[in-house]
């Protein structure tokens, strides 16, 4: 059981995607550093038995939050519901996305345009517009984003991702930036190669141990959800320099 005075002790958090891969390890990173952690997915069973590992690791349960994140309301009902309860948000994590087959821009479905932008631009909008008064709430409150190499270059077949995840990155920059004389601060990760469960999508052959497990990022999230951090509008890159012909994460 994680001791008093964690770097995250009496924080509330907040992560979207938090039953599996790299939301699942910050999760419980963020538990154990003493926040109470409020978790949403739509996985219901993977977030009681990530709720389960909390109980053991801390003595404390975790909030949870079933949900899609699609369906853009529930955020607004989300963000009512943390308001009664907490009266604010110390830390928002936007972890939560969506890759679908990668395919030529102009061959791309419209179904899977409209499901990449609804889960990696559009919600992580409606999370900050319902979350935005309870992290200005917070004496420090911290909005962390995750990006993507596609970012940094014109990567044939990753057109619709790496839209969604350019807007990310503007919205983002843009809000920090709005926020630049509060005491919000809002960065990104880009997390790089790690083995989660999206990136065998774009890798179906790889061999998973070959990348870096989400718990090797852990802390670049912890540094950014501090009430110390002073960073804003930044993108973290926790990325090895990619091999010359080579895909991106």
């Amino acid at each position: 059981m994680m001791a008093k005075g964690g770097r995250l002790q009496g924080r509330v958090a907040l992560v979207t995607g938090a039953s599996r891969g790299i939301g699942r390890a910050v999760a419980l990173r963020f538990a154990a550093e003493g926040a109470h952690v409020i978790l949403t997915a739509r996985t219901v069973a993977g977030l009681e038995e990530l709720d389960d590992e909390i109980q053991v690791l801390t003595g404390e349960a975790a909030t949870l939050v079933p949900s899609d994140l699609t369906n853009f309301d529930d955020i607004d009902k989300m963000g009512a519901a943390v308001h009664d309860r907490f009266k604010r948000l110390d830390v928002l994590v936007g972890n939560a996305g969506l890759l679908t087959p990668l395919t030529p821009m102009a061959q791309v479905k419209p179904a899977d345009w409209d499901a990449q932008l609804a889960i990696n631009l559009t919600a992580n909008y409606r999370l900050l517009r319902s979350f935005d008064p309870l992290l200005k709430a917070s004496d420090a409150g911290r909005a962390i984003f995750v990006s993507s190499t596609v970012t940094q270059d014109v990567w044939p077949y990753w057109g619709a991702y790496a839209v969604t995840k350019a807007g990310l990155e503007t919205m983002v920059r843009t809000y920090a930036a709005e926020n630049a004389k509060t005491h919000v601060r809002a960065n990104l990760i880009n997390p790089g190669p790690t083995r989660t469960t999206m990136r065998p999508i774009a890798y179906p052959g790889e061999d998973p141990e070959t990348v870096k497990p989400p718990e090797a990022l852990t802390e670049d999230f912890l540094k950014l959800a501090e009430a110390s951090c002073d960073l804003n509008g930044q993108v973290i890159q926790v990325a090895t320099p990619r091999p010359p012909d080579t895909l991106p994460e």
